[in-house]
């Protein structure tokens, strides 16, 4: 069994509700997906990255513990998107519903000898579908802030994430509400 955080995003609302309600679908979805309870960073708010003329993005993190080899959870994610009618219009632009793989473990297998504070082994990968960790994770706020809150201990190729930068300068996120908003 591998963790898996998964990022997600909305600025579009669809016959369903808005982007807060498009995203308390999507938790609901990735509890399917997960052996274990998923557990839910807050629910932030954040300028676009691409275009800015597009609303704000709602951003969460989702920890997800799956069995699933990581295509199959991307193509799991891919159906989640497409059932919460997923749009997407220009190249970094607004969206119904954005589900990412971040980071991924692999599983069972750890990075340190340490039986009491066993560290899991991140998965690198990258193919012409998929790339683990996700790209630009360390500069995007609005991906490592809820990332700490689920695990403060993280880092990525060798950099801890309460270290880079995305973590010190919180500028254009907010937090909209805090762990439980999911539920």
């Amino acid at each position: 069994m591998a963790r898996a955080f998964i990022g997600l995003g909305s600025n579009l609302a669809n016959e369903s509700g808005d982007s807060h309600q498009i995203l308390r679908d999507a938790v609901h979805a990735l509890q399917g997906l997960s052996t274990n309870k998923t557990q839910v960073s807050s629910l932030y708010a954040s300028s676009p990255m691409g275009p800015q003329d597009q609303p704000d993005y709602l951003n969460a993190v989702a920890l997800i513990h799956t069995t699933l080899p990581p295509h199959d959870l991307l193509d799991a994610l891919q159906k989640i998107e497409q059932l919460a009618g997923r749009v997407r219009v220009r190249r970094w632009g607004e969206r119904t519903l954005d589900l990412d793989i971040l980071i991924m473990d692999e599983g069972d297998i750890f990075a340190s000898d340490n039986a009491e504070n066993p560290v899991p082994k991140q998965m690198i990968m990258q193919d012409e579908r998929l790339t683990i960790p996700h790209i630009g994770i360390l500069e995007r706020s609005f991906v490592v802030q809820p990332l700490l809150e689920l695990d403060a201990s993280l880092s990525i190729g060798g950099i801890i994430l309460t270290k880079c930068s995305a973590a010190t300068e919180q500028t254009g996120i907010r937090i909209v509400e805090t762990v439980g908003w999911a539920d």
